[in-house]
């Protein structure tokens, strides 16, 4: 699954499952709870249009608030990936039937009713299509634009098992933003992202910008997973290389019990050092902390990385 962090629990919007070994959540992780009239509205929108949300389906901590200030990250090719990811709260199986032609004119629809100045557009893995379903945000990029001109899209790509053809299908539409998150380093990959390759998703970034310089790449990483200091910086400095522009750092929070356990809740202060140590391999922005996300604060990230 492509998308960004995947956190809350099955039990309420804000409380995650605890975690055996783990001491109970602390302070820095906790979230306020917004639901006011443009949560509901949006809410409605969602629903009217039959859109799905990687918000509500990652359970995000940060869904109330991005919803109560009108900014949400659609999820298309449906609500079930063809991946079981250790850390992924997605629904997973084998999808009923071929991706719906009709989501990108339904996602330009509620982007419009929302008077977004900036998109974020993500999926759910589609191995079951031989482009992973590369036309689909190609074709729901360029009706954002068509509705909404002057809205900035970015998207939220998955690996698409390394077909590049399907990548430039995407990268031709210029997206503003070209995400593709790393999700751990190296040595976690095989219980945290099944059927995805660390040196795959180098070879997306690097493909990306080499490609087209001028459209920023993104990328994202969980931490709390088990992964050790020196592991985090090597990965750093391996995304740096690729010319990667704009890193996100965030705390994984288990999802159900089923799911992969947190090993540890990293203090603000490590993020802050992090920031500073990536910052200083040359990204052009990098967001860090417990709560950060890869569409939280999405439109003051790319503003940053384009100074």
């Amino acid at each position: 699954m492509a998308a960004p962090f995947h956190i809350l629990s099955n039990n309420s919007p804000l409380t995650p499952m605890p975690t055996p070994g783990v001491h109970p959540r602390p302070d820095w992780l906790r979230v306020k709870f917004f639901g006011g009239e443009r949560y509901q509205d949006l809410k409605r929108i969602m629903r009217t249009l039959d859109l799905h949300t990687v918000c509500e389906s990652a359970r995000c901590p940060n869904m109330s608030e991005c919803w109560e200030h009108g900014t949400a990250t659609f999820m298309i090719l449906g609500d079930i990936c063809t991946r079981a990811c250790g850390f992924c709260a997605v629904p997973s199986g084998k999808p009923t039937g071929p991706p719906d032609q009709d989501e990108p004119d339904r996602v330009a629809q509620a982007v419009a009713r929302m008077g977004l100045r900036y998109a974020v557009v993500t999926s759910v893995n589609r191995d079951d299509q031989p482009d992973g379903g590369a036309q689909i945000f190609a074709r729901t990029i360029e009706e954002i634009r068509r509705r909404v001109p002057g809205c900035k899209v970015e998207v939220l790509i998955p690996d698409f098992r390394g077909n590049w053809d399907a990548l430039n299908t995407v990268l031709a539409t210029r997206p503003d933003v070209l995400n593709h998150n790393t999700e751990t380093v190296p040595r976690l990959y095989r219980q945290v992202r099944k059927g995805a390759l660390y040196q795959r998703s180098l070879e997306l970034l690097r493909r990306s910008k080499d490609a087209h310089p001028e459209v920023p790449t993104k990328t994202g990483l969980m931490l709390g997973l088990g992964e050790e200091k020196d592991e985090v910086l090597s990965t750093l400095h391996d995304l740096a290389s690729q010319g990667t522009d704009i890193l996100t750092l965030g705390q994984y929070l288990q999802p159900t019990r089923e799911h992969l356990p947190i090993v540890r809740y990293v203090h603000p202060d490590e993020f802050a050092e992090f920031k500073i140590r990536g910052e200083a391999m040359g990204f052009k922005h990098v967001e860090a902390g417990p709560l950060v996300r890869s569409s939280y604060h999405a439109f003051e990230q790319t503003a940053s990385a384009r100074r």
